[in-house]
C-alpha cells in the first residue's frame, strides 16, 4: 500500500525573490512611497527657486525678459553691483541689529512671562490667553495699528507722555535715530507670546522633584532658575532660538506697514532692500542677490546650531 505524500503549504519557495525578502521590498517600497510627495513637494517648491534664484543672480534679468525669455549672463556683474552699494552695507547692519534686539528682547520677555505663569492664581488661563493676541493678529494689521499709536503727532503713545508730564512730541518713527529701535521694539511685541508658549510647555517638563530637593536644601530662587530650569530648557531654547532667527532675519511686511524703510533708510533691512530691487527698481538681478545673501546667512546659522546639537548630544 502506497503512503500519500502531503506537502507542506509554504514549505517550498517561489521563484524569483525569496519568500523572506519580499516583505523587506514591500515595506521598503512603501516607505519610499509616503516619503515621495514630500520630496517632490520640497524640489518643486524649495528647489527649484533655490536653484533659479541663483542662476538669476548671475542675469541681466529686466521686466523686457518676461516677454522675451532673453536673460544673458553677465557674470559678477550684479553681485559687484550689489556690494559697492553702500545701502547694502548698512541694510546688512539693521538686519543684523534688528534679529539680536529682537530674538533677545523677545525671549527674555518669553521667558519671564512663561515663569510667571507657572504658578497658580486666579484668571491665570485667561490672561495666557489674552497675550497671545498680538501673535494672531496678522503682521500688516499690528504695523498699521502700531504706526498710527507712533505718530509724532496725533499718536496715542505721544498723547500719554504729554498727559503725564513728559515728552509728547517723540518722532518714533520719523527720526533716523529712533525708528530702528521702535521697530524693534514693536517686533518684540509680536514675538513675545510665540516665545512665552513654547517655553511654558517646556517648563511643564521640568519635574517638580528638582525644585523640591532644591528647596530642601536652601537653594534661593536664582540658584535653582539657574542649575535646573535653564539647563532642562536648554533644547526647547535652542528651537525657541532657532525658529525665531528664521522669522526675524527675512522680515518684511512689518517694516514696510511701519515705515517702508524709510526715514533716510534708517530701518532698510536685506529683506527690504530685497523688495526695493525686485519690485520697486526692476532690478531683478541685484534683488536675487541680495536674496542668495538672506539664503547663505541663514544656512551657516543652520550649521552651527545643528553643529552644537550633535556637539552636545555627544
Amino acid at each position: 500500500m502506497t503512503t500519500p505524500t502531503v506537502t507542506a503549504r509554504g514549505a517550498a519557495p517561489t521563484a524569483g525573490v525569496p519568500a523572506a525578502t519580499r516583505p523587506r521590498h514591500r515595506r521598503r517600497f512603501a516607505q519610499w512611497g509616503f516619503v515621495a510627495p514630500a520630496v517632490l513637494f520640497m524640489l518643486l517648491f524649495f528647489g527649484y527657486p533655490l536653484v533659479r534664484n541663483v542662476v538669476m543672480s548671475f542675469q541681466h534679468y529686466t521686466p523686457k525678459t518676461f516677454f522675451t525669455g532673453e536673460a544673458p549672463l553677465n557674470g559678477f556683474d550684479n553681485w559687484s553691483a550689489v556690494f559697492r552699494d553702500a545701502l547694502f552695507g548698512k541694510a546688512l547692519w539693521h538686519t543684523l541689529v534688528f534679529t539680536a534686539g529682537s530674538l533677545l528682547g523677545q525671549f527674555c520677555a518669553g521667558l519671564a512671562l512663561a515663569v510667571f505663569f507657572t504658578r497658580r492664581f486666579p484668571l491665570n488661563g485667561v490672561l495666557r490667553s489674552l497675550i497671545l493676541l498680538p501673535w494672531l493678529v496678522p503682521v500688516v494689521v499690528s504695523g498699521i495699528v502700531w504706526r498710527r499709536i507712533l505718530d509724532q503727532d496725533t499718536g496715542v503713545l505721544n498723547s500719554f507722555l504729554d498727559a503725564v508730564g513728559l515728552d509728547g512730541h517723540t518722532p518714533w518713527l520719523t527720526s533716523p535715530h529712533m525708528a530702528l529701535l521702535s521697530v524693534i521694539l514693536v517686533n518684540i511685541w509680536i514675538g513675545i507670546p510665540f516665545n512665552m508658549v513654547i517655553l511654558y510647555g517646556g517648563l511643564q517638563e521640568v519635574p517638580p522633584e528638582l525644585y523640591e530637593a532644591a528647596a530642601l536644601d536652601g537653594a534661593s530662587g536664582w540658584r535653582t532658575f539657574r542649575s535646573i530650569t535653564l539647563p532642562t530648557l536648554r533644547p526647547v531654547i535652542t528651537v525657541v532660538l532657532v525658529l525665531g532667527f528664521m522669522s526675524t532675519v527675512k522680515i518684511l511686511d512689518l517694516i514696510l506697514a511701519l515705515t517702508d524703510g524709510g526715514p533716510a533708510d534708517a530701518t532698510q533691512t536685506l529683506g527690504t532692500l530685497t523688495y526695493q530691487n525686485s519690485f520697486v527698481r526692476l532690478d531683478f538681478g541685484a534683488g536675487a542677490v541680495v536674496g542668495n545673501v538672506l539664503i547663505l546667512i541663514s544656512a551657516v546659522f543652520a550649521v552651527f546650531y545643528l553643529r552644537a546639537n550633535r556637539t552636545e548630544g555627544k
